[in-house]
């Protein structure tokens, strides 16, 4: 192989990588590659602009934390979390569609009974959630867990707000019924900004984009047997519906949002005002 060129340079690097001993590692470094070079020959940076993208990614690794991943907020704002979510959750005809699973979900979240309030702050309005999980023919799940999180009134996540928000505020397991059925209550959610006082948010200033996303609860759910789905239900009429700033909308996850004024109702699930509901189904496939 001789010396570098401009002409010569990508070929010379991707033979290095032609005796890497995985097969994968290789593709993927190869690929890496080819793409990269093409990508620096198409916008021809100067010395200036790639200094700049070198500390732009140095402030990003240097903002993470076991609280905070500022690589995964790049990623999802790129739609690069989004585009990795879909290629590897692809399900059948019927099933849920999934979307990001974001970066404030916790592992040991409480379980709870049906019926329980994971509004633990009170802020908000006063919320209902229910649902079946069943699966692609139709047939009820027993004892399928649904992990559930969302942002509080003011927009922010529990975790970001330690000593003002309870811990554990808007979050809880519940399994479904004989019928698959679940229920929980909660605070109607709301748009909110992603972090954006690092260099995520800085990027996203400079490009003119907003740093919101649409309103919006998550799941996990999953069952013995089945396939888990990471996913969000979202409220219609939300103003940052069709430029969430990760990308995470996808038609299918927007569900009605009611108001519930029946006196009777609110007594029912205990409410003293009228509250919202709205009835949240997942479909699971075959694990």
């Amino acid at each position: 192989m001789p010396y570098s060129t401009e002409e010569n340079l990508t070929d010379i690097v991707m033979e290095r990588w032609s005796n890497v001993p995985d097969p994968r590692l290789r593709e993927i470094m190869t690929s890496l590659v080819k793409h990269l070079h093409a990508w620096v020959r198409d916008i021809e940076p100067t010395e200036k602009e790639w200094i700049t993208a070198i500390e732009f990614l140095t402030s990003t690794g240097k903002l993470c934390t076991d609280k905070r991943q500022e690589f995964i907020l790049l990623s999802d704002t790129l739609g690069v979390s989004m585009l990795v979510e879909t290629i590897n959750n692809r399900k059948p005809s019927g099933a849920t569609e999934t979307t990001v699973l974001g970066p404030f979900h916790v592992a040991d979240a409480p379980r709870l009974d049906n019926g329980a309030n994971i509004s633990l702050d009170g802020k908000g309005e006063p919320m209902l959630i229910t649902g079946r999980v069943t699966d692609t023919g139709g047939k009820p799940i027993e004892g399928a867990t649904l992990d559930v999180w969302q942002a509080n009134e003011d927009g922010f996540y529990d975790v970001q707000q330690k000593g003002i928000q309870p811990d554990m505020n808007l979050r809880g397991i519940f399994t479904t019924d004989a019928d698959g059925r679940y229920w929980f209550r909660s605070a109607k959610p709301r748009f909110y900004p992603i972090p954006d006082d690092g260099p995520v948010g800085k990027m996203l200033k400079a490009l003119g984009r907003h740093p919101y996303r649409p309103a919006h609860v998550h799941f996990i759910v999953g069952a013995k047997g089945f396939a888990p789905i990471t996913t969000h239900y979202f409220v219609p009429g939300d103003p940052y519906l069709e430029s969430d700033a990760v990308f995470g909308v996808k038609e299918s996850l927007i569900v009605d949002f009611t108001r519930n004024d029946d006196e009777a109702a609110r007594k029912k699930y205990g409410f003293g005002k009228p509250f919202w509901e709205a009835e949240c189904n997942f479909t699971l496939a075959n694990g």
